[in-house]
Protein backbone atom coordinates (compact mmCIF):
# COMPACT_ATOMS: atom_id res chain seq x y z
CA UNK A 1 0.00 0.00 0.00
CA UNK A 2 1.16 3.52 -0.77
CA UNK A 3 1.31 5.31 2.58
CA UNK A 4 -0.43 8.61 3.22
CA UNK A 5 2.93 10.38 3.40
CA UNK A 6 4.09 8.80 0.11
CA UNK A 7 0.86 9.84 -1.59
CA UNK A 8 1.12 13.48 -0.59
CA UNK A 9 4.82 13.63 -1.42
CA UNK A 10 3.92 12.52 -4.94
CA UNK A 11 0.66 14.44 -5.26
CA UNK A 12 0.41 17.39 -2.82
CA UNK A 13 -3.26 18.12 -2.26
CA UNK A 14 -5.11 20.20 -3.13
CA UNK A 15 -3.01 21.10 -6.16
CA UNK A 16 -2.01 24.76 -5.89
CA UNK A 17 0.33 27.12 -7.75
CA UNK A 18 1.86 29.71 -5.38
CA UNK A 19 1.91 32.30 -8.19
CA UNK A 20 -1.89 32.33 -8.11
CA UNK A 21 -1.74 34.06 -4.70
CA UNK A 22 -1.05 37.29 -6.57
CA UNK A 23 -4.52 37.24 -8.13
CA UNK A 24 -6.93 35.36 -5.85
CA UNK A 25 -7.64 34.24 -2.30
CA UNK A 26 -9.34 30.88 -1.79
CA UNK A 27 -11.90 31.15 1.01
CA UNK A 28 -14.14 28.54 2.55
CA UNK A 29 -15.04 26.59 5.66
CA UNK A 30 -13.85 25.96 8.26
CA UNK A 31 -11.36 28.59 9.49
CA UNK A 32 -12.91 31.76 8.19
CA UNK A 33 -12.53 34.13 11.20
CA UNK A 34 -16.12 35.40 10.99
CA UNK A 35 -17.41 31.86 11.07
CA UNK A 36 -15.05 30.91 13.90
CA UNK A 37 -16.25 33.82 16.02
CA UNK A 38 -19.89 33.00 15.32
CA UNK A 39 -19.65 29.33 16.34
CA UNK A 40 -16.96 29.34 18.99
CA UNK A 41 -17.05 32.70 20.79
CA UNK A 42 -20.69 33.89 20.53
CA UNK A 43 -19.61 36.54 18.04
CA UNK A 44 -17.82 38.51 20.75
CA UNK A 45 -14.17 37.46 20.67
CA UNK A 46 -11.68 40.12 21.79
CA UNK A 47 -9.56 40.20 18.64
CA UNK A 48 -7.01 42.52 20.24
CA UNK A 49 -5.74 39.40 22.02
CA UNK A 50 -3.37 37.39 19.80
CA UNK A 51 -5.04 34.30 18.38
CA UNK A 52 -2.86 31.23 18.82
CA UNK A 53 -3.67 28.80 16.00
CA UNK A 54 -2.71 25.23 15.14
CA UNK A 55 -3.19 24.12 11.54
CA UNK A 56 -3.08 20.35 11.95
CA UNK A 57 -2.39 18.57 8.68
CA UNK A 58 -2.28 21.79 6.72
CA UNK A 59 -1.58 20.29 3.29
CA UNK A 60 -0.87 22.85 0.60
CA UNK A 61 -2.26 25.58 2.81
CA UNK A 62 -5.81 26.64 1.91
CA UNK A 63 -7.00 27.06 5.51
CA UNK A 64 -3.69 28.49 6.63
CA UNK A 65 -3.51 31.11 3.87
CA UNK A 66 -7.15 32.13 4.29
CA UNK A 67 -6.89 32.65 8.03
CA UNK A 68 -3.53 34.42 8.02
CA UNK A 69 -4.53 36.68 5.11
CA UNK A 70 -7.86 37.74 6.61
CA UNK A 71 -6.40 38.37 10.08
CA UNK A 72 -3.54 40.36 8.53
CA UNK A 73 -6.01 42.44 6.51
CA UNK A 74 -8.04 43.10 9.67
CA UNK A 75 -4.83 44.05 11.53
CA UNK A 76 -5.43 41.42 14.22
CA UNK A 77 -2.49 39.70 15.97
CA UNK A 78 -1.96 35.97 15.56
CA UNK A 79 0.56 33.15 15.88
CA UNK A 80 0.09 30.11 13.65
CA UNK A 81 1.77 26.71 13.93
CA UNK A 82 1.52 24.56 10.79
CA UNK A 83 2.00 20.77 10.92
CA UNK A 84 2.02 18.29 8.05
CA UNK A 85 3.77 14.99 7.31
CA UNK A 86 4.41 15.85 3.65
CA UNK A 87 7.47 17.96 2.86
CA UNK A 88 6.13 18.55 -0.67
CA UNK A 89 2.82 19.90 0.66
CA UNK A 90 4.61 22.03 3.23
CA UNK A 91 6.82 23.53 0.50
CA UNK A 92 3.74 24.64 -1.43
CA UNK A 93 2.15 26.16 1.69
CA UNK A 94 5.38 28.00 2.57
CA UNK A 95 5.71 29.34 -0.96
CA UNK A 96 2.11 30.61 -0.92
CA UNK A 97 2.71 32.40 2.38
CA UNK A 98 5.91 33.93 1.02
CA UNK A 99 4.15 35.27 -2.10
CA UNK A 100 1.61 36.98 0.16
CA UNK A 101 4.27 38.28 2.53
CA UNK A 102 2.57 36.62 5.51
CA UNK A 103 4.42 36.45 8.82
CA UNK A 104 3.71 34.88 12.19
CA UNK A 105 3.66 31.31 10.84
CA UNK A 106 5.93 28.51 12.09
CA UNK A 107 6.15 25.54 9.71
CA UNK A 108 6.89 22.01 10.96
CA UNK A 109 7.03 18.62 9.26
CA UNK A 110 5.23 16.57 11.89
CA UNK A 111 2.16 14.51 12.74
CA UNK A 112 -0.96 16.04 14.27
CA UNK A 113 -0.78 13.21 16.81
CA UNK A 114 2.09 15.20 18.35
CA UNK A 115 0.09 18.43 18.47
CA UNK A 116 0.34 18.92 22.23
CA UNK A 117 4.14 19.02 21.97
CA UNK A 118 3.79 22.41 20.28
CA UNK A 119 1.76 23.97 23.10
CA UNK A 120 -1.91 24.80 23.48
CA UNK A 121 -4.01 26.74 21.02
CA UNK A 122 -7.08 28.99 20.98
CA UNK A 123 -8.13 27.58 17.64
CA UNK A 124 -7.30 24.35 15.81
CA UNK A 125 -7.91 23.83 12.09
CA UNK A 126 -8.06 20.23 10.89
CA UNK A 127 -9.67 20.04 7.48
CA UNK A 128 -9.80 16.77 5.56
CA UNK A 129 -7.21 14.97 7.69
CA UNK A 130 -8.74 13.00 10.55
CA UNK A 131 -10.49 10.54 8.26
CA UNK A 132 -7.10 9.56 6.77
CA UNK A 133 -5.56 8.47 10.09
CA UNK A 134 -5.16 4.76 10.95
CA UNK A 135 -7.09 5.50 14.16
CA UNK A 136 -9.07 8.74 13.70
CA UNK A 137 -10.15 8.80 17.35
CA UNK A 138 -6.50 9.14 18.34
CA UNK A 139 -6.37 12.25 16.17
CA UNK A 140 -9.47 13.79 17.74
CA UNK A 141 -8.03 13.06 21.19
CA UNK A 142 -4.61 14.49 20.32
CA UNK A 143 -6.19 17.75 19.17
CA UNK A 144 -8.31 17.95 22.30
CA UNK A 145 -5.10 17.69 24.36
CA UNK A 146 -3.68 20.67 22.46
CA UNK A 147 -6.67 22.97 23.00
CA UNK A 148 -6.39 25.96 25.34
CA UNK A 149 -9.28 26.81 27.70
CA UNK A 150 -12.04 28.62 25.82
CA UNK A 151 -10.80 27.37 22.48
CA UNK A 152 -12.39 25.40 19.68
CA UNK A 153 -11.84 23.18 16.65
CA UNK A 154 -12.82 23.71 13.02
CA UNK A 155 -12.82 20.45 11.05
CA UNK A 156 -14.01 18.58 8.01
CA UNK A 157 -14.49 14.83 7.68
CA UNK A 158 -16.02 12.86 4.85
CA UNK A 159 -19.69 11.85 4.84
CA UNK A 160 -20.87 8.58 3.23
CA UNK A 161 -24.00 9.22 1.19
CA UNK A 162 -22.73 12.05 -1.00
CA UNK A 163 -19.66 9.94 -1.81
CA UNK A 164 -21.55 6.96 -3.15
CA UNK A 165 -19.47 4.95 -5.58
CA UNK A 166 -16.13 6.12 -4.19
CA UNK A 167 -15.35 3.37 -1.72
CA UNK A 168 -15.96 0.35 -3.99
CA UNK A 169 -13.53 1.88 -6.50
CA UNK A 170 -10.96 2.59 -3.78
CA UNK A 171 -11.16 -1.06 -2.70
CA UNK A 172 -10.96 -2.37 -6.27
CA UNK A 173 -7.98 -0.19 -7.15
CA UNK A 174 -6.25 -1.15 -3.90
CA UNK A 175 -6.52 -4.83 -4.85
CA UNK A 176 -5.48 -4.27 -8.46
CA UNK A 177 -2.51 -1.98 -7.93
CA UNK A 178 -0.80 -3.46 -4.88
CA UNK A 179 2.94 -2.80 -5.09
CA UNK A 180 2.73 -0.24 -7.90
CA UNK A 181 4.13 3.30 -7.47
CA UNK A 182 1.68 6.23 -7.32
CA UNK A 183 2.23 7.34 -10.92
CA UNK A 184 1.36 3.92 -12.37
CA UNK A 185 -1.65 3.61 -10.07
CA UNK A 186 -2.94 6.93 -11.33
CA UNK A 187 -2.54 6.15 -15.02
CA UNK A 188 -4.23 2.76 -14.77
CA UNK A 189 -7.07 4.01 -12.59
CA UNK A 190 -7.80 6.91 -14.94
CA UNK A 191 -8.17 4.47 -17.85
CA UNK A 192 -10.53 2.26 -15.86
CA UNK A 193 -12.69 5.16 -14.70
CA UNK A 194 -12.99 6.40 -18.27
CA UNK A 195 -14.46 3.02 -19.23
CA UNK A 196 -16.87 2.54 -16.30
CA UNK A 197 -20.22 1.16 -17.50
CA UNK A 198 -23.20 3.44 -17.79
CA UNK A 199 -25.12 3.45 -14.53
CA UNK A 200 -22.10 2.77 -12.32
CA UNK A 201 -22.79 4.44 -8.91
CA UNK A 202 -19.65 6.56 -9.20
CA UNK A 203 -20.46 7.82 -12.68
CA UNK A 204 -24.00 8.65 -11.60
CA UNK A 205 -22.84 10.68 -8.58
CA UNK A 206 -22.99 14.35 -9.59
CA UNK A 207 -21.78 15.53 -6.17
CA UNK A 208 -18.15 14.68 -6.96
CA UNK A 209 -15.70 16.63 -9.08
CA UNK A 210 -12.16 16.33 -7.69
CA UNK A 211 -11.27 13.62 -10.22
CA UNK A 212 -11.84 16.14 -13.02
CA UNK A 213 -9.89 18.98 -11.38
CA UNK A 214 -6.35 17.57 -11.28
CA UNK A 215 -4.25 14.43 -10.97
CA UNK A 216 -3.88 15.16 -7.26
CA UNK A 217 -7.65 15.41 -6.95
CA UNK A 218 -8.20 12.13 -8.79
CA UNK A 219 -5.66 10.33 -6.62
CA UNK A 220 -7.02 11.76 -3.37
CA UNK A 221 -10.57 10.77 -4.24
CA UNK A 222 -10.17 7.31 -5.74
CA UNK A 223 -6.71 5.95 -4.89
CA UNK A 224 -6.32 6.91 -1.26
CA UNK A 225 -5.07 3.96 0.78
CA UNK A 226 -6.52 5.15 4.07
CA UNK A 227 -9.91 6.77 3.94
CA UNK A 228 -13.17 6.50 5.88
CA UNK A 229 -16.39 8.44 6.14
CA UNK A 230 -18.69 9.36 9.04
CA UNK A 231 -22.45 9.33 9.12
CA UNK A 232 -23.86 11.82 11.65
CA UNK A 233 -24.30 9.27 14.49
CA UNK A 234 -20.73 8.00 14.07
CA UNK A 235 -19.37 11.54 14.11
CA UNK A 236 -21.29 12.53 17.23
CA UNK A 237 -20.17 9.36 19.02
CA UNK A 238 -16.54 9.97 18.07
CA UNK A 239 -16.66 13.53 19.33
CA UNK A 240 -18.17 12.38 22.62
CA UNK A 241 -15.61 9.61 23.14
CA UNK A 242 -12.70 12.00 22.56
CA UNK A 243 -13.78 14.90 24.78
CA UNK A 244 -15.55 17.10 22.23
CA UNK A 245 -19.08 18.22 21.50
CA UNK A 246 -20.48 19.59 18.26
CA UNK A 247 -20.81 23.38 18.32
CA UNK A 248 -22.49 23.36 14.93
CA UNK A 249 -22.30 22.39 11.30
CA UNK A 250 -21.39 25.36 9.13
CA UNK A 251 -24.65 24.95 7.20
CA UNK A 252 -27.14 23.76 9.84
CA UNK A 253 -30.06 23.89 7.41
CA UNK A 254 -28.75 20.82 5.58
CA UNK A 255 -29.20 18.81 8.79
CA UNK A 256 -32.54 20.35 9.77
CA UNK A 257 -35.20 17.68 9.32
CA UNK A 258 -37.96 20.29 9.72
CA UNK A 259 -36.77 21.87 6.45
CA UNK A 260 -37.49 18.58 4.69
CA UNK A 261 -40.53 17.05 6.33
CA UNK A 262 -42.66 16.97 9.45
CA UNK A 263 -40.64 15.90 12.49
CA UNK A 264 -42.15 13.06 14.54
CA UNK A 265 -43.03 14.07 18.07
CA UNK A 266 -40.32 13.17 20.57
CA UNK A 267 -37.52 12.60 18.01
CA UNK A 268 -34.23 13.79 19.54
CA UNK A 269 -31.93 16.27 17.81
CA UNK A 270 -29.24 13.73 16.90
CA UNK A 271 -31.76 11.41 15.24
CA UNK A 272 -33.25 14.34 13.37
CA UNK A 273 -29.85 15.28 11.94
CA UNK A 274 -29.06 11.67 11.04
CA UNK A 275 -32.41 11.29 9.29
CA UNK A 276 -31.96 14.57 7.41
CA UNK A 277 -28.55 13.41 6.18
CA UNK A 278 -30.10 10.25 4.74
CA UNK A 279 -32.94 12.14 3.09
CA UNK A 280 -30.60 14.73 1.61
CA UNK A 281 -28.28 12.05 0.22
CA UNK A 282 -25.95 14.69 -1.22
CA UNK A 283 -23.76 15.64 1.76
CA UNK A 284 -20.26 14.48 0.89
CA UNK A 285 -18.43 16.10 3.79
CA UNK A 286 -19.27 17.31 7.27
CA UNK A 287 -17.77 20.76 7.90
CA UNK A 288 -18.25 21.84 11.49
CA UNK A 289 -16.96 23.37 14.70
CA UNK A 290 -16.45 21.59 18.01
CA UNK A 291 -15.76 22.68 21.57
CA UNK A 292 -14.80 20.79 24.74
CA UNK A 293 -17.48 18.44 26.03
CA UNK A 294 -17.95 20.55 29.14
CA UNK A 295 -18.37 23.87 27.32
CA UNK A 296 -21.63 25.81 27.37
CA UNK A 297 -23.42 26.90 24.19
CA UNK A 298 -21.00 29.02 22.14
CA UNK A 299 -23.17 29.85 19.10
CA UNK A 300 -23.94 33.54 18.61
CA UNK A 301 -27.57 34.45 19.36
CA UNK A 302 -29.44 37.42 17.83
CA UNK A 303 -30.86 38.54 21.18
CA UNK A 304 -27.58 40.32 21.96
CA UNK A 305 -27.96 43.76 20.35
CA UNK A 306 -24.20 44.40 20.69
CA UNK A 307 -23.51 41.73 18.07
CA UNK A 308 -22.12 42.78 14.71
CA UNK A 309 -23.75 40.93 11.78
CA UNK A 310 -22.00 40.03 8.53
CA UNK A 311 -23.38 38.70 5.28
CA UNK A 312 -21.36 35.93 3.67
CA UNK A 313 -21.79 34.86 0.08
CA UNK A 314 -24.34 37.57 -0.75
CA UNK A 315 -24.05 41.29 -1.46
CA UNK A 316 -26.06 43.41 0.96
CA UNK A 317 -27.18 46.00 -1.60
CA UNK A 318 -28.39 43.34 -4.05
CA UNK A 319 -30.05 41.35 -1.25
CA UNK A 320 -31.78 44.40 0.22
CA UNK A 321 -33.03 45.41 -3.24
CA UNK A 322 -34.37 41.93 -3.96
CA UNK A 323 -36.17 41.78 -0.61
CA UNK A 324 -37.65 45.27 -1.08
CA UNK A 325 -39.02 44.12 -4.43
CA UNK A 326 -40.46 40.93 -2.95
CA UNK A 327 -38.13 38.65 -4.90
CA UNK A 328 -36.96 35.32 -3.37
CA UNK A 329 -33.29 34.55 -2.73
CA UNK A 330 -32.06 31.40 -4.51
CA UNK A 331 -29.68 29.24 -2.45
CA UNK A 332 -27.62 26.25 -3.61
CA UNK A 333 -25.48 24.45 -1.03
CA UNK A 334 -24.45 20.87 -0.39
CA UNK A 335 -26.26 19.69 -3.50
CA UNK A 336 -29.49 21.28 -2.27
CA UNK A 337 -31.37 24.07 -4.05
CA UNK A 338 -34.00 26.18 -2.35
CA UNK A 339 -35.30 29.73 -2.15
CA UNK A 340 -35.53 32.01 0.86
CA UNK A 341 -38.19 34.69 1.22
CA UNK A 342 -38.04 37.66 3.58
CA UNK A 343 -40.69 40.30 4.30
CA UNK A 344 -40.20 43.54 2.38
CA UNK A 345 -39.94 45.43 5.67
CA UNK A 346 -36.63 43.75 6.47
CA UNK A 347 -34.86 45.38 3.50
CA UNK A 348 -33.59 48.39 5.53
CA UNK A 349 -32.12 46.00 8.09
CA UNK A 350 -30.24 44.09 5.43
CA UNK A 351 -29.01 47.33 3.86
CA UNK A 352 -27.54 48.32 7.22
CA UNK A 353 -25.25 45.30 7.51
CA UNK A 354 -21.68 46.44 6.85
CA UNK A 355 -19.60 44.29 9.22
CA UNK A 356 -18.94 47.28 11.49
CA UNK A 357 -22.31 48.29 12.91
CA UNK A 358 -23.93 46.41 15.76
CA UNK A 359 -27.58 45.39 15.72
CA UNK A 360 -28.39 48.40 17.94
CA UNK A 361 -26.62 50.75 15.54
CA UNK A 362 -28.42 49.26 12.54
CA UNK A 363 -31.76 49.79 14.28
CA UNK A 364 -30.87 53.40 15.12
CA UNK A 365 -29.73 54.16 11.57
CA UNK A 366 -32.94 52.69 10.15
CA UNK A 367 -35.00 54.63 12.74
CA UNK A 368 -36.88 51.50 13.74
CA UNK A 369 -38.28 51.07 17.21
CA UNK A 370 -36.86 48.17 19.28
CA UNK A 371 -39.95 45.96 19.10
CA UNK A 372 -40.36 46.27 15.34
CA UNK A 373 -36.64 45.78 14.85
CA UNK A 374 -36.62 42.68 17.05
CA UNK A 375 -39.44 41.11 15.07
CA UNK A 376 -37.82 41.91 11.72
CA UNK A 377 -34.35 40.83 12.75
CA UNK A 378 -35.65 37.50 14.06
CA UNK A 379 -37.02 36.87 10.55
CA UNK A 380 -33.68 37.77 8.95
CA UNK A 381 -31.77 35.53 11.34
CA UNK A 382 -34.15 32.59 10.91
CA UNK A 383 -33.91 32.74 7.12
CA UNK A 384 -30.19 33.38 6.60
CA UNK A 385 -28.20 32.05 9.58
CA UNK A 386 -29.00 28.34 9.10
CA UNK A 387 -27.54 28.52 5.58
CA UNK A 388 -24.31 30.15 6.75
CA UNK A 389 -25.23 33.41 5.02
CA UNK A 390 -25.41 35.43 8.25
CA UNK A 391 -22.63 35.42 10.84
CA UNK A 392 -21.90 37.50 13.92
CA UNK A 393 -18.38 38.69 14.71
CA UNK A 394 -16.57 41.59 16.29
CA UNK A 395 -13.58 41.09 13.95
CA UNK A 396 -13.83 44.48 12.24
CA UNK A 397 -14.83 46.56 15.25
Amino acid sequence: MVTVKEQYESYPYPERDPKDEKTRLITGSPSHPLEMDHWLWRGNRDWSRPLRVLVAGGGTGDGLIQLATLLTAAKKPYEITYLDLSTASRAVAEARAEVRGLSGIAFHTASLLDAAEYGTFDYIDCCGVLHHLPEPEAGFAALRAALAPGGGLGFMVYAPYGRSGVYPLQEAFGALFEGLPPQQRLARAQRLVADLPEGHPFGANRNLGDHHASDAGFYDLLLHGQDRSYAVPELLETLERTGWQLAGFTTPALYDLAQITEVPEGMDAATQMATAEKLRGTIRMHTAYAVPAEAQNTRAAPSDRKLVPHLRGVQRAALAKAVAQGRPLPVKMGGVQTTLTLPKGTAPLLAGIDGHRSLSEIAQAARIDPITFGTGWAQVHKALEPWGLLLYSSLLR
